[in-house]
């Protein structure tokens, strides 16, 4: 087989074509992947653990099933998991020194359901510290460099899900999302980018931020590769109490390159004071693509609460961290702190030397929203705020199929740019937390670029319309070739 280059890093569905046709064996497609790992990673830094001999085992056993014609689309085919996910038998860390030497026994339902797909599972991806941050420079380990330019952050809090596949690394990527942290770092890396309905996907093995607006989705090349992972890892689970038995679609039979009849609107909120100039122009010419392609656009619409999202989630998150994250003591697993006199100064030590200081952070603001006399000013008003946002977009939806707006109001800030202020740093998810605090499934997907980085649009549906925005998503990278593009970083 010959070498995979980066002007021709294949989409899921090209990998499963060679496969297929015996153009190439799944051990020797993991085999180029995982030395791309081994050259580019010093590089970028995506990953925190790389599976070589699972990798290897697992593409084994795929040729076997392709042998016998007993696979599918996903059989074989190499991804990567995010690092706040249990793999059983696999070092599951958060990117925290809290989880050293955490092995968990089981795996989270969204690895049980593609491992019935006989997928390849090159590695555990790089993040911002128990999911919180939105550059992935909060990691325990180390940072992310953004493969477009390795001075620039990936985003996060999937910056290494995101910077993998866009470095070719992987074919996709799973990450999570609860405020932006799949949308974000996409639209920063140039590939696509999924957040799908809150309950859609289960969250039984995700470790939780933020329980209520936590979700996992993908990280792929395309819009189609979204639509295929989606298939795989959609679905209830009676394990998760907060997952909905809905039935799932195939949501590739809804692709089309036409969007004739659907309404979209534009709102002007989130084309915030401030945006990059060249951000607000792709957009805005994404848009109009949009349109070109059928469908009617209304650039005038109001959703008057989104400018009090940020506030109302920046109480609502680390209210719902301080509380998850108080199950870490280092009495059962993860690091503990050794030299401790009795068990209180054990505990408490293990949370001041394993935890980072965004993570301190978030769990202070927390339990200061949680405490004796701040609750109701403070946490019940911030989810009277969350019913009036949600309240908002159902009304907008009895007008649109789908609103369209810039993923975030710049590209890919320094390394080092923003991590010493945290209002800054937290800004740059005013586009995507909205969607979070209403449990809507939102998409990123490539537009532009503004100063050689790339640019993300994000596209939002109902509840449950994932269908709808992957179909708005499709069409327009039809006609554009934003998504074709691929960082200069050489292997």
């Amino acid at each position: 087989m010959s070498e995979i280059t980066r002007d021709e890093l294949p989409t899921i569905r090209e990998a499963h074509q060679r496969l297929k046709s015996r153009e190439a064996s799944s051990v020797e497609l993991t085999e180029l992947y995982l030395e791309r790992i081994r050259s580019l990673e010093p590089k970028i830094q995506a990953l925190i653990t790389v599976t070589d001999e699972l990798a290897m085992s697992q593409a084994r056993r795929a040729d076997e099933l392709i042998a016998a014609g007993e696979a599918g689309v996903l059989t074989g085919i190499p991804m990567i998991i995010k690092d706040n996910m249990c793999t059983r038998g696999v070092a599951t860390t958060c990117a925290s020194k809290v989880l050293g030497g955490f092995v968990p026994p089981y795996d989270a339902t969204v690895v049980s359901k593609l491992s019935e797909y006989h997928p390849v599972v090159l590695g555990k991806a790089n993040m911002d510290e128990f999911a919180m941050g939105s550059s992935t420079e909060n990691s325990a380990f180390y940072p992310t460099r953004n493969p477009w330019d390795t001075t620039c952050v990936p985003g996060g809090s999937s910056g290494g899900s995101a910077a993998a596949v866009a470095a070719g690394e992987a074919v996709y990527a799973l990450g999570s999302d609860t405020g932006g942290s799949i949308r974000q770092p996409a639209g920063f890396c140039g590939v696509t980018g999924l957040k799908p309905t809150y309950g859609r996907v289960s969250r039984y093995g995700l470790v939780a931020f933020a329980s209520s607006l936590d979700q996992i989705g993908p990280l792929t090349r395309d819009v189609a590769d979204c639509a295929l992972v989606m298939n795989a890892i959609s679905g209830y689970d009676p394990r998760d109490s907060t997952s909905v038995p809905q039935p799932v679609p195939d949501y590739t039979a809804g692709l089309s390159a036409e969007l004739n009849g659907i309404r979209l609107g534009v709102p002007r909120e989130y084309f915030v004071a401030g945006m990059q100039d060249e951000v607000d122009r792709s957009v805005r010419n994404a848009i109009g693509v949009l349109a070109g392609l059928g469908a009617t656009v209304d650039w005038d619409v109001s959703l008057a609460n989104t400018p009090y999202a940020l506030a109302a989630y920046y109480i609502i998150a680390p209210s719902e961290a301080s509380a998850n994250l108080a199950r870490y003591d280092g009495v059962k697993y993860g690091y503990a702190y050794p030299d401790a006199d009795n068990m209180w100064e054990a505990m408490s030590r293990t949370r001041q030397y394993g935890f980072g200081a965004e993570v301190k952070r978030r769990i202070m603001l927390g339990t200061y929203a949680l405490s004796a006399g701040y609750y109701d000013a403070w946490y019940v008003k911030a989810q009277k705020v969350r019913t009036l946002i949600r309240q908002e977009f159902d009304e907008a939806f009895t007008r649109y199929d789908a609103l369209v707006t810039p993923t975030s109001p710049s590209v890919a800030f320094k390394i080092g740019e923003k991590v010493g202020d945290p209002l800054q740093m937290y800004l740059s998810d005013v586009c995507t937390l909205p969607i979070n605090i209403a449990g809507l499934p939102a998409i990123s997907i490539p537009a532009g670029f503004a100063d050689g980085l790339p640019v993300g649009m994000q596209i939002i549906g109902k509840p449950f319309a994932e269908e709808t925005i992957l179909k708005v998503a499709h069409a327009f990278q039809q006609v554009t070739d934003w998504h074709r593009r691929q960082p200069g970083i050489a292997a």
